[in-house]
């Protein structure tokens, strides 16, 4: 029987030469130096032996070739029939682990400290999907970055959010102004707004939130992304709601549009962009904190380079400087 690759490697070389010089030579003979115990296709013979491409005729005390679609058929049915076997095992696993991991996701929220419940993992998007389909109220949900990454889900993501609205939910969702350059979130913000929800956006970065009619608020972990944190203490709670509508009343609607909101955006990454550097952040830093890739980041300061004829950041920072400009406003230095 083959055993892994090991033993295709020795039949597809070796071996295959052996055979062939069987073939040709009518057999091997069993004296033949290359067959012997330490003979240089001793292993190759063997396994031509094991797998019945060789066979012994004690008349001639030779080894003759035997046709290969028999002997194939000798080693693929049993191995067919593992890998159905293995199949089939596969699948009955793959239930279990389901069943386990259902256990797993209504268990998770009770690993909880007081008004405090770790989420981790798979157990996450049920829990907020859970929690969401309950609301009476609003949703307000804040996504740094660039906004979302839907895949082929938007029609079912722009669905769950009907059905909310047409309960009388109030659905709010803030993004940075980098997410509309995404074109996944520009129809996800087109289709939801079309049904009543509200998308803005705002210049600076935060960090993800959930709020669900302003009883229960979702945090993800600071060290590690695939642990979120679900607080349902009343004071927590109604300070991160205050901390969102700051951010909101602040923000621009998605759908507002025109040179002049554009411009206005741009003012405000630049003078984000301008905050950035002042106070010294690293480009990684300074990229997620707009929402951007490192290279957009890079292509914002060499713009700002440009704009005030510097030839370094260095340069760029004094100049800066000199002119009193620090990122406060939209239109400085304009």
């Amino acid at each position: 029987m083959v055993d892994g690759s090991v033993d295709r490697a020795l039949l597809e070389g070796a071996g295959t030469e052996l055979y062939g010089a069987a073939v040709a030579e009518g057999g091997l003979a069993a004296n033949d130096p290359r067959i012997r115990a330490r003979g240089s296709h001793r292993a190759a013979f063997d396994l031509l032996v094991s797998l019945g491409l060789l066979h012994h005729d004690p008349d001639e005390d030779r080894w003759l070739p035997d046709d290969p679609n028999t002997a194939q058929a000798r080693v693929i049915a049993p191995l067919s029939l593992e890998g159905a076997r293995l199949l089939e095992e596969s699948t009955r696993l793959a239930h279990d682990f389901a069943a386990l991991g259902q256990l797993w996701r209504r268990g998770a929220t009770t690993f909880s400290s007081g008004p405090f419940t770790y989420l981790r993992g798979p157990a996450i998007a049920p829990y907020i999907f859970g929690l969401a389909a309950e609301a009476t109220e609003e949703v307000l949900t804040a996504q740094p970055q660039t906004g979302r990454d839907l895949g082929g889900a938007l029609k079912e993501t722009v669905e769950w959010e009907r059905r909310l609205l047409d309960r009388g939910v109030r659905v709010r969702t803030l993004y940075q102004h980098a997410a509309r350059r995404s074109t996944a979130t520009q129809r996800y913000a087109a289709a939801v707004t079309e049904l009543g929800a509200e998308v803005r956006t705002l210049d600076e970065f935060f960090n993800r939130l959930i709020v669900v009619d302003r009883r229960i608020a979702i945090i993800p972990s600071p060290d590690d992304l695939g642990v979120a944190l679900a607080v349902r203490e009343p004071t927590v709670v109604a300070y991160l709601v205050d901390v969102f509508h700051r951010s909101w009343e602040r923000a621009r609607p998605f759908t507002a549009t025109g040179d002049d909101i554009a411009k206005r955006i741009a003012g405000e990454q630049r003078a984000m962009t301008i905050r950035m550097l002042i106070e010294g952040h690293a480009d990684p830093v300074a990229a997620k904190r707009l929402g951007v890739s490192s290279r957009t980041y890079a292509a914002y300061v060499a713009d700002l380079k440009e704009e005030f004829e510097a030839d370094t950041r260095f340069q760029l920072g004094y100049l800066l400087g000199r002119r009193n400009i620090t990122g406060e406003t939209t239109h400085e230095g304009q």
